[in-house]
């Protein structure tokens, strides 16, 4: 990647945005006059393509009426794996091993079910200490429903220093006691980016499957998860892919386990040239569309439609070149215009290395998001002193990045946020 000198005035970064090839896609958004939205990694915002999906969906339902599922542009019995296979060059995927389904939590259910069969010795999940919470929630319950006590058999990887993982310390949890592995692309706090192929490798050589969670890198960060062997992954779309607050999640199975059986069965998950002979015998679809349960939520998928084309237009290689380029800015900024203010920052700064957001630490951190909120800049904070910023490729400009610093360096010279009590909201 081409780098460049770095200047903390506002006409470098309009210079910045006038060279920006992704720049037109900013237009297809709907962005809050004098809002700087830097919480694309919680809830991306609404395109009008999106919208228009939507709409398109809305008027199926009040035009054919239960003739959606088999009439229109997107008859809603396929819509599910016609998403898939538009989502699967976004993780290296053939279009028949995605699948758009469910939410991030129950397809994790849903996979671990299928792919954690504890015999003898090998009896325990492998994960982190750093891992968003509802992941760690559905392996412990995993574990009980198999009368085994996630006390003993959920192994975490430590961190050594409460900010990133150590490859070489996953990699020596990985014990002959080990049945699955289950570990996050992307850290949610700090941004780390782990080495997917490494890990997927260093597992299948002692003979355990791995899966990856995907919600803070898809849509990012592209990946080649068929080409580096990796067994199962899940994801969220309401991040960086905005599907909507809510919407549908994404599941990833390599082609070399079609035929196993999903560990929850559920209709929407036959042959879909079996799925109506309403038989008690379950005749599993071939595909990743196998790891459906219910019915798809149609709604929650339409506005998939239009936000993948952007997706496919603009190439994942150009969408994480410009995020490694704006999150360097970012830090790079950060670094000049607020030095000697308790900021330390929590991502990494190699490329290699480093996700789709930007993680800052301040003892302060809880009160000076509610002050840069107050200010027209929306962060996000994670408990107990995390300030995250995520330039969206998509939609983010340079300057809003640099106005986001300006702000910011403005409320610690004033004080601004001794208005606000450093405590988090009850959503953070």
């Amino acid at each position: 990647m081409e780098s460049r000198s770095v200047s903390p005035t506002e006409a470098h970064a309009l210079q910045c945005d006038a060279e920006d090839g992704l720049a037109r896609f900013r237009e297809a958004f709907y962005i809050q006059p004098g809002i700087v939205y830097l919480d694309g990694n919680s809830l991306g915002l609404l395109s009008r393509r999106a919208e228009e999906a939507l709409l398109r969906a809305l008027d199926d339902w009040k035009t054919r009426g239960i003739d959606g599922w088999t009439e229109g542009d997107n008859p809603w019995f396929y819509q599910a794996e016609r998403l898939g296979a538009m989502s699967a060059p976004l993780v290296g995927a053939e279009p028949d091993e995605v699948v758009v389904s469910g939410s991030t939590t129950v397809n994790l259910h849903q996979l671990a079910a299928a792919f954690f069969c504890p015999e003898g010795k090998r009896s325990k999940i492998l994960a982190d200490e750093l891992n968003f919470p509802s992941d760690i929630y559905a392996l412990q319950s995993q574990l009980r429903l198999r009368g085994l006590d996630p006390a003993d058999n959920l192994v975490r990887v430590k961190s050594r220093d409460g900010r990133y993982l150590a490859e070489e310390d996953i990699i020596a949890a990985m014990t002959e006691e080990v049945a699955l592995i289950v570990l996050p692309t992307v850290l949610y706090k700090s941004g780390q980016l782990l080495d997917i192929p490494r890990l997927t490798a260093e597992a299948h050589g002692r003979g355990i499957v791995i899966g990856f969670d995907g919600c803070h890198s898809v849509g990012a960060i592209p990946h080649r998860f068929s080409e580096w062997g990796v067994d199962f992954a899940y994801w969220c779309t309401y991040k960086y892919l905005n599907s909507g607050p809510g919407g549908v999640g994404g599941l990833y199975v390599n082609r070399k386990h079609f035929g196993r059986l999903p560990g929850l069965a559920g209709w929407f998950g036959s042959d879909k040239e079996k799925q109506f002979d309403m038989e008690h015998d379950f005749t599993p679809a071939r595909t990743a569309g196998a790891y459906q349960i219910g019915t798809p939520h149609i709604l929650s998928m339409a506005p998939l439609f239009g936000s993948l084309e952007m997706f496919a237009e603009a190439g994942m290689e150009a969408i994480r070149d410009k995020s490694l380029r704006q999150t360097r800015y970012l830090m790079d900024l950060i670094e000049m215009e607020l030095p000697d203010m308790g900021f330390v920052i929590g991502s990494p700064r190699e490329d290699e290395r480093r996700g789709g957001h930007v993680s800052m630490e301040h003892p302060e951190a809880a009160r000076i998001s509610q002050a840069l909120k107050a200010h027209g800049v929306i962060p996000d904070f994670r408990a107990p002193n995390v300030i995250r910023l995520a330039p969206v490729a998509l939609y983010t400009s340079y300057h809003e990045v640099w106005r986001a610093v300006q702000v910011l360096k403005r409320i610690m010279q004033e004080k601004l946020y001794e208005r606000y009590e450093n405590k988090r909201g009850v959503v953070a």
